[in-house]
């Protein structure tokens, strides 16, 4: 009987020293810890985890090299595949990282690591052209992970997003505002809409307080105004009590016909803020072939935008070359736009990695929308402005420009020119072609006092 003993463990010995990854037999004097090598669901380039299955007996410790093993493998986090998600977005392996974002959303993340897993999972999407799949992430982060609407309109990873329907169907539900998404969108653009009508809101008040005013005055009226009509002995002046309740009533709607005509012209301004937003952040490539976003300009250039027919843009640039010297000195940059002209762009943005190398990637949590630039940096941006600058996302600009003409009666795609101030809000536009002589007139010199005023 022992002998047939010994003959099993010797058979079951290699197959158990193959489980365990040793090399030599196994001692049958003390329990053995049999270590098995699972592949996580959503592995990388080899990354797994280990689970012990261990002996009833807790006096058995692992082994020094098994420790070893289990630290030199790091259990991946939602944080860690963020952040490899994003070195692998800046050198190009778009779908990796895509793959590593989704991981991210998978391990219990934090509100902050599910709103970047998210907002990156976005950009990747924008990449690949896949703009619903984009609106649905964007949607989910702004909905429960309070991302900033201000952030989407300024990265140029979602440049080609900003130009689908897709983004315009987004932001009319944020400039709404409500429960769902972009109320603080919608507040902050509030903010900068009573900071251009800073009266606005005292005189809704007063409408509002008039209004109820008149409203209590009506009440008390209507009874007199009955037994004026009734007549009889004590009734009050007919005449006279009918005028009053005519004054109150007339008044109320005056009142809430103003009182609406503000908040309807509260809307416009606001949409009309969220367009300034739009066209600040689309891109123009510099004659030192220097691509920037028209926010760049700010404070150093009134770009005057052409856009129309190749022949009709073609014709006012022939033009604007015999006044290149004083336009110059009022600080114009020329834009020209050729409706349908050009194809779809063919440089796509290759992530973060277009404007900052893989070392520096942001971590979780990090500031998307700092894009500050020093005095320096500022200097040498205004030495290699000249007097014209090419379009970049030519759809981008179409689009923003038919929303234009839209917002003022224009037929879209007919020729129109669009002159910017120098703080980057739209001065005026027109149908056509503008008069540079009128230009001229109109344009302080950019050392001119009225120039620093309009900073």
């Amino acid at each position: 009987m022992a002998a047939a003993t010994a003959a099993a463990a010797a058979a079951l010995r290699p197959h158990i020293t193959l489980l365990s990854g040793g090399s030599g037999p196994i001692p049958s004097t003390s329990p053995q810890i049999l270590t098995f090598v699972f592949p996580l669901p959503f592995r990388r380039r080899g990354r797994s985890v280990l689970f012990s299955n261990a002996s009833s007996s807790p006096s058995s410790p692992p082994s020094p090299e098994k420790e070893a093993v289990a630290e030199a493998i790091a259990v991946p986090t939602a944080e860690s595949c963020v952040n490899l998600g994003l070195e692998l977005f800046s050198k190009g392996r778009v779908r990796d990282a895509l793959e590593q974002f989704e991981n991210a959303l998978e391990l219990n993340p934090t509100p902050i690591e599910a709103q970047a897993a998210l907002y990156n999972k976005a950009c990747c999407h924008a990449y690949r052209e896949e703009s619903n799949k984009a609106a649905e992430c964007l949607r989910t982060a702004l909905r429960d992970y309070n991302l900033k609407f201000g952030t989407i309109l300024n990265d140029p990873d979602l440049a080609p997003f900003r130009a689908s329907p897709e983004f315009k169907e987004l932001q009319e539900e944020a400039l709404r505002g409500g429960e769902d998404i972009g109320s603080g969108f919608r507040r902050d653009l509030k903010l900068i809409s009573e900071v251009q009508a800073p009266f606005r809101g005292v005189r809704r008040f007063f409408y509002v307080a008039l209004t109820a005013a008149a409203g209590i005055s009506t009440f008390f009226t209507i009874p007199r105004l009955i037994l004026a009509v009734q007549g009889g002995d004590g009734a009050p002046d007919l005449l006279e009590t009918a005028g009053n309740a005519a004054i109150n009533i007339g008044g109320i709607v005056v009142l809430v016909a103003l009182y609406f005509w503000e908040n309807k012209k509260e809307e416009k301004q606001i949409t009309q803020i969220s367009r300034n937003e739009t066209l600040s952040r689309l891109p123009v490539r510099l004659s030192t072939n220097r691509i920037i976003e028209l926010v760049q300009l700010r404070d150093i250039t009134r770009p005057v935008i052409l856009a129309g027919s190749k022949e009709s843009v073609t014709r006012a640039m022939q033009r604007a070359e015999r006044y290149r010297t004083e336009l110059l000195k009022r600080g114009v940059l020329l834009i020209p736009v050729i409706f349908g002209a050009s194809q779809k762009d063919q440089t796509k943005p290759r992530g973060f990695g277009t404007r900052r190398a893989a070392a520096s990637v942001p971590s979780v949590g990090g500031d998307f929308e700092k894009r500050t630039e020093s005095i320096a940096a500022k200097s040498r941006l205004k030495a290699e402005v000249r007097f014209k600058a090419d379009i970049v996302s030519p759809e981008q600009w179409e689009s923003w420009i038919c929303d234009q003409q839209e917002s003022e009666g224009v037929t879209p795609g007919e020729d129109v020119y669009i002159i910017l101030r120098l703080d980057g809000r739209v001065r005026r536009s027109g149908i056509g072609m503008p008069n540079w002589n009128d230009i001229l007139q109109e344009l302080p010199r950019l050392e001119d006092l009225m120039s620093k005023l309009e900073r």
